[in-house]
């Protein structure tokens, strides 16, 4: 098959070809997003395959249906920037990644926890410069506290496992609960007693209609005094202004974020001889408490050899009539 892979960067690449050799696909890489202004690319390839940024609305959609597109193969997880009835109605395949590294993503937002908490960033930045002084760099125990998860899927229960071993207490929200997080010691809760009782709050849920914004003014005035709350899911389950200003009046003591709901205009791109237009952001950033990473809770060798193990996977299966295991319906 021809395949078009949109977003890509060097590991992209590097995993794609490296798993494409005994498959033998028409594999061409293009550093652009897709979108309605660059489907023109598309013509003449029977899949693309696109990351968390393009975006396939339904301008989209309709010029890769006339372009011959059949399949739109996903190299990650979430969907949520598909329009997927548009994509019914014209009769686009669209699959998916839907577990490549639970802990892969589960690790990292243990990393912006341990980081946000022991200070060891502003430490190291501080040891290069001949300071190695203590002051300001204090911490607490996370053995005891209480850990509020947010959706227990795969990565949820990744994140569990490994607070358990710290000897936290753990309680979380799912509308579906698991026997094995229940039998580890996990307390399910109603959302509103996780937030109201948690210490941190880690959110590993996807992006809905229903949990969009889902941290905004109110639940934060729901959580306690101080309350660290780590986002490594999607940018868009909390409002920015509403975090901000939480930030502000103390009521958010500290704040991880691996995504940002305005990160197509940011993330993956060296920026750094920049101006940023977005005041959001660079409020965020200068918060002395607040740790941005740039999506890259993700990126592991392990990681990356399963999204390019299953994407391709799903291509295969789709081209010699197989059912497809990782179909979004």
């Amino acid at each position: 098959m021809k395949i078009a892979v949109f977003s890509t960067k060097p590991y992209d690449e590097q995993y794609l070809l490296k798993h494409n050799q005994e498959r033998g696909h028409d594999i061409m890489f293009f550093e652009t997003a897709l979108n309605h202004k660059t489907t023109d690319l598309t013509k003449g390839f029977d899949v693309v395959c696109v990351f968390v940024n393009d975006k396939l609305d339904a301008r989209t959609l309709n010029k890769l249906k006339s372009n011959g597109v059949r399949l739109i193969a996903l190299r990650c997880a979430g969907f949520n920037n598909v329009d997927m009835p548009v994509a019914r109605e014209l009769g686009l395949t669209v699959v998916r990644v839907p577990a490549y590294s639970p802990e892969a993503v589960a690790e990292h937002a243990v990393a912006l926890i341990m980081t946000l908490n022991r200070k060891t960033h502003k430490a190291y930045n501080r040891i290069r410069e001949g300071n190695f002084s203590l002051y300001r760099l204090i911490g607490f125990n996370l053995n005891k506290k209480t850990v509020g998860v947010i959706g227990t899927g795969k990565i949820g229960s990744a994140f569990c496992k490994i607070m358990n071993g710290f000897g936290c207490k753990i309680v979380a929200f799912d509308t579906y609960e698991s026997a094995s997080l229940k039998a580890m010691g996990v307390e399910y809760v109603p959302l509103e007693q996780l937030l109201q009782g948690s210490d941190i709050i880690s959110l590993h849920c996807p992006l809905t209609t229903d949990t969009f914004h889902m941290i905004n003014q109110k639940a934060l005035l729901n959580m306690k005094d101080g309350v660290m709350l780590i986002n490594t899911s999607r940018g868009a389950l909390i409002n920015t202004p509403d975090i901000i200003e939480a930030l502000k009046s103390r009521k958010v003591g500290y704040l991880g974020i691996d995504v940002y709901e305005q990160e197509e205009k940011l993330f993956f791109n060296d920026l750094s001889e920049n101006i940023i237009d977005d005041e959001l952001v660079l409020r965020l950033i200068s918060f002395p408490n607040v740790l941005i990473t740039s999506h890259q809770a993700f990126l592991t060798n392990e990681a990356l050899n399963q999204i390019a193990l299953i994407t391709l996977d799903n291509m295969e299966d789709f081209a010699n009539g197989k059912p497809l295991v990782n179909l979004v319906e």
